[in-house]
């Protein structure tokens, strides 16, 4: 696990190195399904507390320097050439720090299907959904039962 107090050092260190940081700030977010985040409206960096609490130092940092790069880039460059090339040159290794696995102990919805698969959602579904993993498409023979969980 990454140690907050760690990673909020690194982050400032790097806004300071490579953006304004009288412009540019870092702070944790409540972010459950994505690791980190570049707010061009706010000036602001951020990382999710709760994955940042699940990951190794090496694997925040990679999280950090992805969104310092698109700081850099600006909002247009998404994940394009120009943004590959500062995320390179900062040290970004290129790899997906963020596999989608979210903070799922925290999800209050908890959906079975018939098959087994586990299913999680930070919101009430407001529709039937059916498994992806049982077949392609909507299919009521797969479709998933929801539980509402108490998340403590």
């Amino acid at each position: 696990m990454a140690d907050l107090d760690r990673v909020t050092k690194w982050a400032d260190a790097l806004i300071r190195l490579h953006l304004d940081p009288t412009v540019w700030s870092f702070g944790f977010d409540h972010a459950r399904t994505r690791a980190g985040l570049c707010n061009f409206t706010d000036k602001r960096i951020s990382v999710s507390k709760h994955l940042a609490a699940k990951y190794e130092d090496d694997e925040v940092h990679q999280i950090l320097l992805h969104e310092v790069a698109h700081a850099i880039a600006g909002p247009r460059a998404g994940h394009g050439p120009t943004w590959k090339k500062i995320a390179y040159d900062l040290g970004y290794d290129g790899k997906r720090t963020h596999d989608g696995s979210a903070a799922n102990e925290l999800a209050p919805w908890l959906g079975i299907c018939p098959g087994g698969h586990e299913h999680y959602r930070f919101r009430q579904p407001r529709k039937a959904l059916s498994c992806g993993e049982c077949g392609r498409g909507f299919n009521r023979a797969n479709l998933i039962t929801w539980e509402k969980r108490e998340i403590g």
